[in-house]
């Protein structure tokens, strides 16, 4: 996909160079950057994926991967009815829910198959 595809895809339909290369680099800023943001969360699995007292100590006070999903679903929830200036303050909280939703949404599908692969 080149600049002048990516840029419609967008919704821009002008000419501009300046903007279609404003685009391109939109377009390989924001891929490496999901390059990198999935090799921290692989990280985070690997490093979990060892045992699963450090998955139940990575998910809190929650006993399951589905307790996990819920607490974090319901302060996400709660998060986008706050005001402005509670957000901003509690924005490190939504990005560890947001994390831990992952980690628990990994480990409720595979987590089984993983443990039963290590106590064998």
């Amino acid at each position: 996909m080149d600049a002048a595809d990516f840029a419609r895809a967008c919704g821009y339909t002008g000419d501009s160079p300046a903007l279609l290369e404003a685009f391109e680099a939109i377009r390989r800023n924001g891929i490496a950057h999901a390059r990198q943001d999935h090799v921290k969360r692989k990280a985070v699995i690997d490093e979990l994926k060892q045992s699963q007292a450090l998955f139940l100590a990575a998910i809190g006070p929650a006993l399951s991967a589905h307790e996990a999903i819920e607490d974090a679903a319901r302060f996400i929830a709660c998060w986008r009815n706050m005001p402005r200036w509670r957000q901003e303050r509690r924005l490190p909280d939504l990005i560890r829910a947001k994390q831990q939703r992952l980690v628990a949404r990994f480990f409720r599908r595979h987590g089984h198959l993983l443990w039963a692969r290590e106590a064998a």
